[in-house]
């Protein structure tokens, strides 16, 4: 059965990329769009609102390279650690969840770092990269885009993220040790 799905799950992921990128062009070309054209005038706003999110990029990278070189992650993990071990994480994979909603780079430093010392193919090398998937830089997102739309009041986008982030990342932990365990 584990192995019916991981086959599902390998067909799935070698065509999703291509399948989507067809579907869009497809529908673009269907409704009359320039398709082109439209793709270069977003990408002139996209460069504009990078410039504009610059400081706040900044700021949300050195909050979290104090966080690391604090050793307040390695603390937490630590911490943590009998909490994980209780639903099959593990441990090591803990500082995955705990930096992917911080930062995109951070987090796949971590996981880069994981993958060189338990390797590519261990329990904890596909954890943290289906972890890495499965959620999202919450709180990043949330300090370059609100910063840059001028949103001060986040109201329930902080609580919504970071459910979403637990929830992708317990079900990381299900899914990597139903199909490798």
């Amino acid at each position: 059965m584990a192995e019916f799905f991981r086959g599902l799950i390998n067909t799935l992921a070698v065509a999703a990329i291509p399948l989507v990128f067809v579907v869009f062009l497809g529908w673009g070309i269907l409704k009359k769009v320039k398709v082109y054209e439209v793709f270069v005038e977003g990408a002139k706003e996209g460069f504009t609102t990078a410039v504009r999110i610059i400081p706040y990029l900044v700021a949300m990278l050195v909050a979290i390279g104090i966080f690391r070189a604090s050793g307040a992650l390695d603390l937490l993990t630590k911490f943590l650690a009998p909490v994980t071990a209780l639903i099959g994480m593990p441990s090591e994979t803990l500082a995955m969840a705990l930096m992917r909603p911080l930062s995109g780079s951070g987090s796949l430093g971590v996981m880069t770092e994981l993958m060189k010392v338990h390797g590519p193919d261990s329990l904890i090398g596909i954890m943290a990269s289906t972890m890495y998937g499965s959620s999202e830089t919450t709180f990043y997102v949330l300090a370059v885009y609100f910063g840059a739309a001028g949103i001060k009041n986040t109201r329930h986008a902080v609580p919504v993220g970071v459910i979403a982030d637990v929830a992708g990342m317990l079900a990381a932990v299900w899914v990597v040790n139903l199909l490798f365990r």
